[in-house]
């Protein structure tokens, strides 16, 4: 089908810049969603709503080990879920500030979810308990849930 009143060249053009998109975004979507099929990984997002969290802060509140944390956040990073910052010794995460679109919204619907599922719910109630501990040996003294 061509454009009214337009060449083919143009159309042609058209259709090669529909196509990039929806399978750019396709692809945004499938690298989103690989990331959101594991719990842990889930979890570890949900914590990081709160605000930056270093991973000895997701060992403690996840009871869970270093390895297996960090191996999440590595994976996380890699594929533009999460942003890290060193401080020291320490690896600082958090959320992107200005997350793309597809990701904005896979993120405001965890947070609808987080509300109702116990484990979520559990996770935030542990790192709300740990908040003055962490504040006490973070790098930067902050509470987690509090920009650096």
């Amino acid at each position: 089908m061509a454009l009214p009143g337009g060449t083919k060249k143009l159309d042609s053009c058209l259709r090669i810049f529909l196509y990039r998109y929806v399978a750019f975004t396709a692809m945004e979507l499938i690298k989103i969603y690989e990331c959101l099929c594991d719990r842990t990984r889930l979890r570890l997002i949900n914590l990081l709503q709160q605000g930056p969290l270093c991973v000895c802060h997701f060992q403690e509140v996840l009871r869970e080990p270093q390895v297996k944390i960090s191996k999440h956040l590595s994976y996380l990073r890699e594929r533009g879920l999460v942003v890290c910052e060193r401080q020291g010794n320490w690896m600082i995460y958090a959320l992107p500030s200005k997350p793309d679109r597809e990701l904005g919204a896979n993120l405001a619907c965890l947070q609808d979810c987080a509300q109702e599922n116990p484990v979520f719910r559990a996770d935030r109630a542990r790192l709300k308990k740990l908040a003055p501990k962490f504040a006490e040996t973070s790098p930067c003294g902050c509470r987690p849930g509090e920009r650096c």
